[in-house]
């Protein structure tokens, strides 16, 4: 496997809680990978690990073959993470053009003396209007983030992340708060950016999209490694299947 993003042996302690525990996983070049878990496995750590929040105890995290050891959530970002929160935080007092133009240039801005003597934003305009269209949501380019529902609202944070251009993307619970056919669509988008050569991680509770769009899965569970591998045996496994009791994973969701 060609991997673009590799996480070997993470241990995370908090306070004396063990959240994580000798996780490896990695990930090849233009793979749809979806990490999963049931609650508390460990699943968000292992996120935070790779972008920089939080620092391991142990182990590593490998990008393009460059180790990202003390390096922080920007230099992460410049290096070729991109990130797209659960939780939308937007700019309010921007438009959504605006506010996906504002990641686009980040390059731009990274040298403060620099950035003021830039006037002209109409590269980065385009680029955040060709990305809204390409997320279906170009017609509410010059609205503001306050007027749209949950739905365009996760896409505009997609669109965010995709600015940046990453090497790989790191997507949190991006079909969270959705209704089944927003989450379908969204989750069809995410299939064809990732068709189109994207590099994707998933962290998602929607196991019946997530099995319909990602490739492989790595499941967590107690933050430790459980199980990894095609998403119907994975799921046909019975520790994997034991974990998830009371999580309300019906065989519907599984099939």
């Amino acid at each position: 496997m060609n991997a673009v993003l590799d996480v070997q042996g993470i241990s995370i302690n908090f306070g004396g809680v063990q959240a994580l525990q000798d996780v490896s996983f990695d990930v090849a070049k233009g793979e749809l990978l979806g990490l999963i878990g049931p609650n508390g496995a460990g699943k968000t750590t292992a996120m935070r690990s790779i972008t920089g929040v939080v620092t391991p105890q142990q182990g590593s995290v490998t990008l393009d073959g460059r180790n990202l050891t003390g390096k922080s959530v920007s230099q992460r970002v410049r290096l070729g993470l991109g990130l797209s929160q659960q939780i939308v935080k937007p700019f309010k007092s921007m438009t959504v053009a605006q506010n996906v133009a504002l990641a686009a240039g980040t390059a731009k801005t990274r040298n403060p003396l620099h950035a003021l003597f830039i006037r002209d934003r109409s590269a980065e305009m385009q680029q955040a209007r060709h990305l809204l269209d390409l997320l279906g949501i170009g017609h509410v380019a010059d609205a503001q983030p306050g007027e749209l529902p949950l739905g365009f609202l996760k896409r505009l944070e997609l669109a965010r992340a995709l600015a940046l251009e990453p090497h790989v993307l790191l997507l949190d619970e991006p079909l969270a708060g959705l209704n089944q056919t927003e989450a379908a669509q969204l989750a069809d988008t995410i299939a064809t950016l990732n068709q189109q050569g994207l590099t994707t991680v998933l962290i998602e509770h929607n196991l019946g999209e997530v099995m319909r769009i990602c490739s492989r899965l790595v499941v967590l569970d107690n933050g430790r490694n459980l199980k990894s591998g095609a998403p119907k045996s994975v799921m046909a496994d019975a520790d994997v299947r034991a974990a998830y009791l009371g999580e309300g994973v019906s065989n519907d969701q599984t099939h």
